[in-house]
């Protein structure tokens, strides 16, 4: 019996990088084993997410399932999002789209300039039990939590988010200064996460400009994290650190992010880039590149 082979896209927002599959006439389910050794950046294909774009059962455009490098699904992924909206709009013809997520409906539209997306991550959730904690916190802007000794802590104090996925934010003076790939899984699983979160170190370094560098929860650390980009510019309002429309610099690049005051929805704009389709065979996990992706920028301007 011949083995199975099926076409993908890479493409990465910012350089967080996604494959993604169209299940959408034919379903397709990975093993946590198989997405893992896909996921894999020396012996696989390498990626962040892994996206499969399946029917929605509410009949918007399409339902985005999302699975971590090592297997897990979450809800939410705002730089995915993005890419598969882009996908969605140049097929469909339409500048406005609408993603089934487990975190709920969002919607896409085009920004200014080329393969630019501009996506609604609607309301934060800012309640304890809606991050969640595993206890009460009166303030979600600042909770009792450190790592490190109890008389200097290395790092104290965190912001949480729920942006479709728990986040940790702590403010520091320089994002290079700690060493995240260290103490970012031992805050991940933190007990007071009982889902695990996001780890974000956040500098607020000129007017409404913040640098970030985020430890995704089964990913580790990540070129760009969308959703807690979101994050930050969240908590950096309501601690008036700055308004609600930011700049995010992430290692992969900057991130728009606007927590609009007429409805307190997230809207997150940014780049998107398909690097590559190739094909799978899903028995051996065996791939390779079937085709070049975007043409770079400035040689698109000038054709």
């Amino acid at each position: 019996m011949a083995s199975e082979t099926r076409p993908f896209l890479k493409m990465n927002g910012l350089g967080n990088d996604f494959v993604v599959w169209d299940a959408r006439e034919k379903p397709l389910r990975l093993a946590p084993e198989a997405i893992a050794a896909l996921g894999d950046r020396e012996t696989g294909i390498g990626f962040d997410q892994m996206i499969t774009v399946e029917r929605s059962s509410l009949g918007v455009d399409a339902f985005m399932r999302i699975h971590n490098r090592d297997g897990s699904e979450v809800s939410a992924c705002g730089n995915a999002t993005r890419c598969i909206g882009r996908l969605l709009m140049e097929e469909a013809g339409k500048d406005l789209i609408t993603i089934e997520t487990g975190a709920g409906l969002l919607h896409a539209f085009d920004a200014d300039g080329p393969r630019s997306v501009t996506v609604d991550m609607g309301v934060p959730r800012l309640a304890w039990n809606e991050i969640p904690l595993a206890e009460e916190f009166a303030d979600t802007r600042a909770i009792e939590l450190q790592i490190g000794p109890i008389d200097d802590p290395i790092l104290h104090t965190p912001a949480v988010v729920n942006m479709g996925n728990p986040h940790a934010i702590f403010w520091v003076d320089d994002v290079e200064a700690y060493e995240l790939e260290r103490v970012g899984p031992l805050l991940e699983h933190h007990p007071i996460f009982p889902e695990y979160a996001n780890i974000s170190l956040a500098h607020v370094f000129d007017t409404d400009q913040i640098r970030v560098k985020v430890w995704e929860r089964g990913v580790g650390l990540t070129l760009a994290c969308g959703t807690a980009a979101c994050a930050v510019g969240v908590a950096a309002a309501r601690d008036g650190r700055t308004s609600r429309k930011t700049t995010i610099h992430l290692p992969g690049g900057p991130i728009g992010i606007e927590w609009r005051e007429s409805d307190n929805h997230v809207l997150m704009s940014g780049l998107t880039e398909v690097e590559f389709e190739g094909e799978v065979d899903l028995d051996t996990l065996a791939w390779r590149k079937t085709a070049a992706g975007d043409v770079p920028l400035a040689a698109g301007a000038a054709s």
